[in-house]
């Protein structure tokens, strides 16, 4: 069976903008892993687009290209409102926005790792029961070459 991670907005976006690791995450997603995301990770990826595209950092057409993308990957989905009263618990626990949480949670009942680029969501989970890695510790354990 492959690889199941959680993936949040940080590494989905590295899909599309010229961001660290970036290659890396285009082998995760083109890979036959499982990858997972709560409902939220698609508008999470369209305000990133969004700001680099108010800002003059970024073309609309492209940004609207990229999430045409995102969409044609048809990425296993859960509502958030399935996720709410638990992500609520952890991100009281964690000290996390509810946001985040929802990617807890759902790393939590499928008992999977979540893939982050958000160095503080990293570090709110450290030494707890939730498994969350950086590309580095993703690429460094060996994941990426199964």
């Amino acid at each position: 069976m492959s690889d199941t991670f959680v993936v949040d907005a940080s590494i989905g976006i590295k899909l599309f903008l010229a961001e660290q690791y970036a290659d890396e995450v285009a082998d995760l997603f083109h890979s036959d892993a499982l990858l997972l995301v709560p409902d939220l990770f698609h508008i999470e990826c369209t305000n990133i687009l969004w700001k680099r595209v108010t800002r003059g950092l970024y073309p609309l057409q492209s940004a609207k290209d990229n999430l045409a993308d995102l969409y044609a990957m048809r990425l296993p989905t859960t509502p958030t409102a399935e996720l709410m009263a638990r992500a609520l618990e952890l991100a009281t626990t964690y000290g996390t926005t509810a946001y985040d949480a929802c990617y807890l949670v759902l790393a939590e009942m499928h008992s999977v790792p979540l893939l982050t680029a958000d160095t503080a969501l990293h570090t709110a989970v450290i030494g707890s029961p939730i498994q969350a890695l950086t590309i580095p510790e993703y690429l460094a354990a060996g994941i990426a070459s199964r």
